[in-house]
């Protein structure tokens, strides 16, 4: 089935002429955007000194465990 050059012309004319009509009314009757939230309050500590902490105190505990195997070592060799 075939269809004829002017029906299909009728049809896309009745397509713009309806969108036409109903396009701005649509768009006008859109809702406002919601405002945008709040920004989310700076962190009290980003972090770093608590990293900072831990090294700390990691390095002494490998210092003082270095320390403690070391005067063992030195103490239980026995030079034959």
């Amino acid at each position: 089935m075939t269809v004829s050059r002017g029906f299909m012309g009728v049809v896309t004319l009745i397509g713009i002429v309806m969108s036409i009509g109903l396009l701005p009314p649509c768009q006008a009757q859109a809702p406002a955007p919601a405002p945008a939230p709040a920004p989310a309050p700076a962190p009290a500590s980003d972090g770093t000194s608590i990293d900072q902490g831990i090294g700390y105190l990691l390095m002494a505990l490998a210092l003082a465990l270095a320390y403690l195997i070391h005067t063992m070592d030195a103490t239980t060799s026995s030079y034959s």
